[in-house]
């Protein structure tokens, strides 16, 4: 039997679904996989488990078919219908993928008709017409392909949450002053904080007079290198950064409803248009409307629209945060609860998990702590590189003993300044290669607390790294879990981490697993929240900073820990100087 993660599992699913679309194959079937990849991705359990017991046609949404072939995959490696997919759709078509109004069907049509399979061979038949001559397509599809292609071979086609946060904000502060504008806000998943981002979207509330001089500022921003589009109700634009960034203004009464449909998630709306037919209402992205015996909606006079409160007040649901509308338990919690207890920006205290030029930081420790006052923090918990990390200054027995006196005489002069702030003694600790730490007892006791991390041999089998890890929990040094699949986003995948299991030995030890605020990394993911609920797991926002700017990284790492449904006293550094001291003696 080979040794699976839930998300290795769930890849192979996501996998077979998109070369189903582009063999032009039942796109129920797709989304059958589709939903199974969901599905296997959210569960608590460990699959390996649930394989072995022959159990997975026990969870809902795995058929017979989907359950054999996951069977094979863990007894051979491999899964029949992927490997009979792979050899029907030629490995260029995939890359079409990430062109801008292209999906599987258009792929497949393209492909089937002409006979092309590269991106090459695209590019030449758009600009000689052939493309254009296809039935459903035309020049401006053709046109908008060729610009396309243009984008992605400068940029790529998603980018990370911080970059279009950036973006967003500018666009935002060019339009929420101008005249008719009612109401703005960002949209689609940037809203729902997912950790990268495709399009940007905003959503204006302003009468129709006011549209033009609205579309007009938005597509003469100063980022703006090209106008894809510009209509009366929504417009899109490219920016420098190589970001599509849309545009629509709905009527001031509509724009509850459409604020809480283009924020989607389509799961989620999926659900609340499922609770609207179970209360004979429809609801659409124009508002919230009833209908009569016979199924007919009356679409003239909605029930509800202007704002999201009252859509889901109407369904009988307290509000939705939007990091939380991803169709995993939030109905049903808020049909029953006022408001979930997240964490926010506000509830944090301290910076654990930085860097200093004791090793590879570019600031001194001193300067590190002067910007964390300068925020507002209480406390830096400073965690330059262990050792092993030679190729990031990691600390030798001898440096780390000078850099605990450096940090007493900066806390000594802080105290005789009468300022409030306290630098902890951490080590980012590299995680060996049999799991232990990397220093002897005595040294690992000197430190006021300690975040294990696993920087090489990334490419371990999961039961192979699973020993690591179980190694390094057990272990009554470590603090903290850093980054724990040290994946790094759209540069480099995940390592082989049953994260599930990992949450729950973290829990038993009263060992910390952070969520890394590092824009690349976010790490841990969002769709382990309700494992580490269940189980009362402790996590950090932690900045990993590198330079005084990396501090601001901790409102990227609040916002998945919402949406992995942290609450704040779960999360390390909302506590005080003492408390936080406390817990790290009270660990050990």
């Amino acid at each position: 039997m080979h040794s699976l993660t839930n998300s290795f599992v769930a890849e192979k699913l996501e996998e077979i679904a998109t070369l189903m679309r582009l063999a032009g194959e039942n796109d129920f079937k797709a989304i059958a996989f589709d939903r199974a990849a969901r599905t296997i991705e959210g569960l608590q359990e460990d699959i390996n488990e649930i394989i072995e017991q022959k159990g997975l046609t026990d969870i809902k949404g795995i058929g017979k078919s989907i359950a054999n072939d996951l069977y094979a995959l863990a007894e051979t490696g491999e899964v029949p219908v992927l490997t009979d997919l792979k050899k029907k759709v030629p490995e260029g078509l995939i890359k079409w993928l990430g062109i801008s109004g292209l999906g599987p069907k258009k792929i497949y049509k393209i492909h089937k008709e002409l006979g092309i399979t590269e991106i090459d061979e695209l590019k030449e038949k758009c600009e000689d017409g052939s493309v254009a001559k296809l039935s459903g397509m035309g020049a401006k599809s053709a046109e908008k392909i060729l610009k396309s292609i243009e984008w992605m071979e400068q940029f790529s086609e998603r980018c990370l949450l911080d970059e279009a946060t950036e973006v967003a904000n500018a666009m935002m502060k060019s339009l929420e002053d101008l005249e008719g504008v009612e109401k703005i806000s960002i949209a689609g998943s940037l809203r729902r904080s997912n950790e990268t981002i495709g399009d940007v979207d905003i959503l204006i509330a302003a009468n129709e007079k006011f549209a033009a001089p609205i579309f007009d500022v938005f597509t003469n921003h100063p980022s703006v290198t090209e106008i894809l589009g510009k209509g009366e109700t929504k417009s899109s634009v490219r920016t420098k950064e190589g970001r599509q960034v849309d545009l629509r203004i709905v009527k001031p009464d509509h724009f509850g409803a459409a604020l809480m449909y283009f924020t989607g998630s389509k799961e989620h709306n999926v659900v609340m248009r499922q609770r609207a037919r179970d209360r004979n209402m429809t609801l659409n992205e124009y508002g919230l409307f009833e209908m009569d015996e016979k199924g007919n909606t009356n679409f003239d006079k909605p029930v509800a629209s202007e704002s999201e409160e009252i859509i889901y007040k109407k369904l009988d649901l307290n509000f939705v945060p939007p990091e939380l509308r991803e169709d995993r338990g939030e109905a049903a919690f808020f049909e029953k609860n006022e408001k979930a207890d997240l964490v926010t920006v506000d509830d944090i205290r301290g910076v654990l998990h930085a860097h200093s030029t004791w090793s590879d930081g570019k600031k001194s420790i001193k300067e590190m702590a002067d910007a964390c006052i300068e925020r507002g923090y209480s406390y830096l918990g400073l965690t330059d590189h262990s050792r092993t990390a030679a190729y990031a200054g990691g600390l030798d027995i001898e440096s780390v003993q000078k850099q605990w006196k450096e940090i007493d005489a900066i806390n000594n002069q802080f105290a005789k300044d009468g300022v409030d702030f306290r630098v902890f003694k951490g080590i980012e600790s590299d995680i060996l290669q049999d799991g232990s730490l990397d220093y002897p007892d005595d040294i690992l006791a000197g430190f006021d607390f300690i975040i294990a991390s696993v920087h090489a041999s990334l490419d371990k089998p999961a039961d192979k790294m699973m020993d690591r890890y179980k190694r390094t929990v057990d272990n009554k040094y470590t603090t903290m879990i850093g980054h724990p699949t040290s994946r790094l986003l759209l540069r480099r995948g995940q390592s082989q981490v049953n994260v599930n299991q990992l949450i729950e030995w973290a829990a038993e030890n009263n060992v910390a697993i952070e969520i890394n605020a590092n824009p690349w990394r976010l790490d841990m993911d969002w769709r382990h929240g309700q494992k580490a609920k269940s189980f009362g797991l402790m996590s950090a926002v932690c900045p990993d900073a590198h330079t005084i700017e990396g501090i601001d990284d901790i409102p990227y790492g609040v916002a998945i820990a919402r949406k992995a449904w942290f609450e704040s006293d779960r999360i390390l550094n909302t506590k005080s100087t003492d408390e936080i001291d406390r817990w790290f003696k009270e660990r050990r």
